[in-house]
Parts: C-alpha cells; structure tokens; sequence
C-alpha cells in the first residue's frame, strides 16, 4: 500500500506482503473493510495487488502492462509453468510506502523519519491489511479528472454467483444518487458506445454498468431474460448500500438493457425511484412470437450478440469474435433462417440451448409467465419513463404503450402516476438520427437521448423541480407533417374511428379498392395463393420505411388502395384490421401491412413486420392451434398496429396482405403441423371476402385538424 504520493528520490519501503491464498479472514470482516476504504480513500492512501490493481487512487495514474510484464514498484512475479508454456501469476500483495514529496531531506532527518514511519507501520498495520482485502472485492480501478472508476466489482446475487460492475464516481467526496445499467453486450463496449454514463457523472451521479449474469465478467449461466428479475433486485439493493450510493437508484437501457428494467421492476426492489426503460416488450407473446409467429431475428441475435462470448467462455467450437461471427452469418444465415424443423436447426444446440426450450412453448403456455409484464404494473412503484420509435422492432411502440396504459390502470387516483411515454420516428436504436429507413423526417426528429435521461432522473432521483410534472404524459412524433406533438393521453380521446373497406377492382390483377361503403354485392372477393416453399420476402435487410411498390401486383400478394387524399388526414394510434377469410389449407398466417402511397407511386410502410401478422389457429390466443375448417369463413382481427402518419394531400392509403413476409417471423407450414417440429409444407389458396355480409375493412384512429 502506498499513500499516493512520491518524493525526489522516488524512496519505497515495502512494510508487509500478503498472498489472498492466506487466510485473509482472520484479518478483517466486510463490514469493517467496507468502513476503512471510505477511510483509506479520504486519505490519499493506493490499495495495489499484484495486478497494479488501484482500488484508492488519489492523484494515481494506473499502470500499463504489455506482454505480461508489470511496469511500476509493484514487483508481481510471473513465471511460466514447466512443459506447459501457461503463464500464471503469483498473487502477491506489496504494502508499500513513498516518502513524501520533499527536496534536500538531510540523513539525520531521514533516519528520524524511518524510526517514526515504523512504528506507525506497526499501529496501523493492521488497518493497511483490512483495506487491501477490501479492496480485493472493491475491484481495479483509476482516477481521472471527470472522476473515480472501479473496474469489475463484484456483486453478490442471492444464489451466491457473483456479477461484476464497473462504477463511475464523480470526482467529489460523498455519497451520490445511483444510475444502474446492466447489458449482455459487454460492459466495456457499452462504455464506448454510450455517452450517458459519463455525462450522468458530470451530473453527480454514481454510474454502475454491469455485465449481466453468464456474460464477459460476470460468473454464472447466461439464460436470456429468465434471470433478470432476481438479479436485478439484488444489483439495485446491493449498489443502494453502498458508501458511494445515498440509497436512491435510477435504471435506464435499450432493448435487452431496457428488458432487465422491467424484469427488475415487478419485483418492487424498495431503492428503485424511477428507471427508463427503452425499446423494449411488454408481453412474451409479442416478443419472442408475435401474433402466433416465432420470431426469427432471435436466430440472427444470438448468432452474432451472444453467441461469440459464450465460445469463448465453454471454449465451444466456432466463430468466437464479433468479426468471426459476422462472416459467418453472411455465408451461412439463408441455411440456418430456412432450416425446417425449427427445432432440429443444429448449430445452436451446444452455444444456446435456451433457443430451442423457446420453440418447446408456444405463445400462449404458462410456461412463460415469468415474462409477462401486463399482469404485474400493481407491483411496480417507481416513475417510469417508457420509450420507443414507430419504426422500432414490433414489440417497441407495443411495449411502450401498453405499459404506459398499464400503469395508469394501476395507478389511477394517484395524484401523480409518474409515468410517461415517448415515441419517435426511429428505428430500434436510432433516436439519434433523422431517418428510418428511406424516409427523413427532418432536424428535430432526433433527440438527445442523455437529456432525456438525466432529466427524468433528476426529477424522481434527487427530486429537483425541474417542470417535467407539469408536463403532459405523451410525447408522440407525428410522421407525415414531422411535427413533434404532447398529449394528455393514449389513445388520444379525440380520436375517432374512420372505417375504409375492402373492395374489387375488375380488371386489375391483385389490386382492390378501399372505400368508405361497403361492398353490397353478395359474390364479392378477392384470392391469393401462399406458398411456404416461396414465401412473400422482404427485400430489404434492415428495419426503417422502404418503398414496397414492387410487391404489387404478385399472385401472392393483394393491394387496396383508397382514392388520392382531397385533403391531409392524420391517423394516430392503435389501427384495426378486420378480414373475413377462407382457406383450403387447416392453417395459414395473414400480414395485413398499412402504407403510405405518394402520387409518384413510392409505396412506404408505416411499422416495422410483426404488429401486423396473425396466425388463424392463434386466433383465439389458445395453447393449442385451433385449425380452420377448409371453405368455412372465419372473421380474424389484428388489433394491435400503432403508428402516428399524416396521409397529405394526393396521397394514397394502402392496405397489402399477403401470407408471409419472411424472413423476419417462421412460416406456417399450412399443413396443420407446427414449422418447429415438421418441414413438409403446403401451398394454399386463401379468400379475402368484402361483401355485403362479410365486410372486410381496416379501422383508421382519425385526428380532425
């Protein structure tokens, strides 16, 4: 141990060596070590391990190491294990002590210094040792001049597996109010890629990032989501009694980071004060399936997020870097995307068998209740900022909306329900930007996420009358007339219902009408074939607006277009389809897709693939499929599209439907049998009925102007 200082001769007197593989117990208990760090740290004292760790690094720069070797006083020894050519580290802890910064200090005056600097050795030598175990479970860690970092704390979660963290203190002496951001992505990625931390610490906050559990640094078995809730609780209670932490805790995080939010938040952690949880479910059966679908990007996100880390740990056959992962999802993913049965794709088997006990439930099994949000707002008691894009993946601006009504549902009378919502034009991640795809929705499209972070925590953190109470709840971006707009509520109560409806175009192959009356004739339809072996794709690879003209027109696809817009008409919130339907197959999915037609025939899509899609057998949202009677008309509702679109002037409202849209969700095989455990499929005809008894018709939320 050194007390952080250094004078001209650069003297160091090593005043005791400890290794941990000694019994370090009998020195100290944590409660204790806990206390003289808070002392050591007041008192510019350096805790080094034999790894340079720094745990108290006051005016301490931290030291590098190249090609094993360690550069500085702190003489770690190295040696390489015979016939093996393993290098391993022997752990040594030097307490060392550097005289201080003084110029011209005569022998006399030295050897009077070395007397007293003894016995006060033997008087605290004790405490020194109680401090360096401590250390040893504070983690690594360097000072800058923005403030305090303690690299890979660790955590202790309730089963006794230990989570690391890195922490950000800022650079002032106290106890601060605490932000919690825990990722599977690594915690040192998130550092470079994410500016929040570091503006949250400029801001007074403690910072913690942690790697969740089974992932980079932290110990343990990596099972998406399923241990989130726990662990959690236990990271938010645990960084809450911390002697950095004044005991109030804010989370935020995107997609899996905003995930573990909710995870945590249904397990009432009595610390949490408010959490940001950002494009992210609320409900499994819209997250892992969608409308009875699987959800095919969890093949591609495990392949190319999860899986090169978790080689790396079970030393697994396979690409095990993210650039490795990269190449071999380009040459391979068509294989793996169209491999039937679901369930007996090999190539996760060993790297996630946690895919294929997803595929083992369907949608509707209790078996996923450990996921189910919707049932559980009564339980959540901090203020929640809920957060997402038009353009977001499918379960985005359905997670956002439906947890923010959810709350207001368990907290009504509430003075203050302490729970808003914002939805941009974006894409999952893409808050930052001014485009979605291949449209641009203008310069205040984006946000300054950070902001809207720290402002959030700020008022229902450390409780600074900041205005945001005074606020109205929902923040939406209204496409179309690029406009920003804040609203009471969600639905927005003057919205009011405009119903167009299916209808013929003879002569014109693949193409209908949308009217405002509906069809009287009583023979009035329209048919498609879906095939599984040659299924309707997406052309484009990422999510955003692109122009689907092209998919007009194809004997697997019907279009509906309304007559060119006489004047702006804004749709915003939650838009219905209602088919009536046959088939000469036992099952089949219908996507029933809502565009944005211009005059020069450029077709966009309002939302991303999935809030758009039902399965017929999941019609009634039952465990088991309920097939379909061929010939027998069955009326199917897709109630949960959302999107906030200004149709202008001379534009077209388009109503596509089609069988497939791969390869974003699985095919239904159209036999009866499930695609995850059959591969025989079956092309189908499927009937599209707009007549006079059987009005098919979509349900447009309407805003007057």
């Amino acid at each position: 141990m050194t007390d952080g200082g250094r004078d001209a001769f650069g003297g160091e007197e090593a005043l005791f060596e400890k290794s941990p593989e000694e019994d370090a117990a009998e020195f100290a208990s944590t409660k204790n070590s806990e206390m003289l760090i808070g002392e050591f740290r007041s008192h510019g004292v350096n805790i080094v391990t034999e790894e340079d760790r720094v745990v108290n690094w006051r005016g301490r720069r931290r030291r590098r190491r190249r090609a094993g070797i360690a550069y500085g006083t702190n003489k770690s020894q190295h040696y390489m294990e015979e016939g093996r050519g393993k290098r391993k580290t022997s752990r040594i802890c030097r307490v060392e002590r550097v005289t201080h910064k003084r110029m011209g200090v005569g022998s006399d005056r030295m050897r009077g210094m070395r007397k007293r600097r003894s016995r006060f050795a033997v008087l605290v030598l004790a405490l020194l040792i109680l401090a360096w175990v401590a250390g040893s479970a504070l983690g690594t860690g360097r000072a800058t001049e923005k403030g305090i970092r303690l690299k890979d704390v660790p955590v202790p979660m309730r089963d006794g597996v230990v989570l690391r963290a890195d922490v950000w203190l800022p650079k002032e002496e106290g106890r601060f109010p605490t932000l919690i951001y825990r990722t599977p992505y690594g915690k040192g990625d998130a550092q470079k890629d994410w500016s929040t931390f570091a503006k949250a610490v400029k801001h007074g906050y403690a910072v913690m990032i942690q790697d969740v559990r089974g992932r980079y640094a932290s110990d343990g078995e990596f099972t998406p989501y399923q241990n989130e809730g726990k662990d959690g609780y236990d990271t938010i209670e645990w960084a809450a009694q911390q002697t950095w932490s004044d005991g109030s805790v804010g989370t935020f995080g995107l997609s899996y980071p905003g995930a573990v939010q909710w995870l945590a938040a249904v397990e009432s952690p009595p610390h949490l004060k408010a959490m940001v949880p950002a494009m992210t479910f609320s409900t499994p059966r819209n997250f892992f399936y969608s409308g009875g679908l699987f959800d095919g990007s969890w093949l591609e996100w495990i392949w190319l997020n999860i899986a090169p880390d978790t080689r790396k740990r079970k030393n697994l056959a396979g690409p095990k870097t993210d650039e490795e992962a990269e190449a071999s999802w380009k040459k391979e993913h068509e294989q793996m995307e169209g491999f039937l049965p679901l369930a007996g794709l090999p190539d996760l088997k060993e790297v996630a068998p946690y895919y294929y006990q997803w595929l083992a439930h369907p949608p509707a099994d209790a078996w996923w209740n450990w996921a189910e949000l919707r049932n559980k707002y009564d339980r959540v008691h901090c203020a929640v900022l809920n957060f997402s894009g038009w353009y977001d993946e499918a379960y985005g601006p359905d997670g956002a909306t439906t947890n923010f009504s959810g709350l207001l549902a368990a907290r009504k009378g509430d003075k203050d329900p302490r729970t808003y919502t914002v939805i941009g034009p974006w894409t999952h991640g893409g808050q930052d930007t001014s485009k979605s795809g291949e449209r641009d929705f203008g310069p205040t499209a984006a946000i300054d996420y950070d902001e809207l972070i720290l402002r959030w925590m700020d008022h229902f953190v450390r409780g600074v009358d900041n205005g945001l109470d005074r606020e109205k709840p929902v923040r939406i971006f209204v496409m179309g007339k690029n406009q920003w707009r804040d609203e009471e509520a969600w639905p927005l109560q003057r919205a009011r219902e405009k119903w167009l409806y299916l209808g013929p175009n003879e002569g014109t192959k693949g193409r209908g009408r949308l009217e405002e009356q509906p069809e009287k004739s009583l023979a009035a339809a329209s048919t498609f074939i879906s095939d599984p072996a040659h299924p309707v794709t997406d052309i484009y690879e990422k999510y955003g607006a692109h122009d689907y003209r092209a998919l007009a027109g194809r004997d697997d696809v019907l279009v509906f277009d309304s007559e060119p817009m006489a004047k702006d008409l804004e749709v915003t919130g939650p838009v219905q389809g209602v088919m009536y339907v046959s088939a000469n197959v036992p099952d089949f999915d219908l996507w029933v897709r809502l565009l944005d037609v211009a005059p020069d025939g450029m077709a966009f899509n309002l939302m991303s693939p999935g809030l758009d899609v039902l399965r017929a057998s999941y019609r009634e949202e039952t465990v088991e499929p309920e097939l379909l009677e061929p010939g027998r008309i069955y009326r199917l509702e897709l109630n949960r599209m959302l999107t906030s679109n200004v149709f202008l002037k001379g534009h077209r409202i388009r109503v596509q439907v089609s069988g497939a849209f791969y390869p974003h969700f699985s095919r239904n095989l159209q036999t009866g049998e499930s695609e995850i455990v059959s591969a025989e499929s079956r092309a189908g005809r499927i009937t599209i009925y707009h007549d006079g008894s059987h009005s098919s018709r979509i349900v447009l939320p309407v805003i007057g102007r």
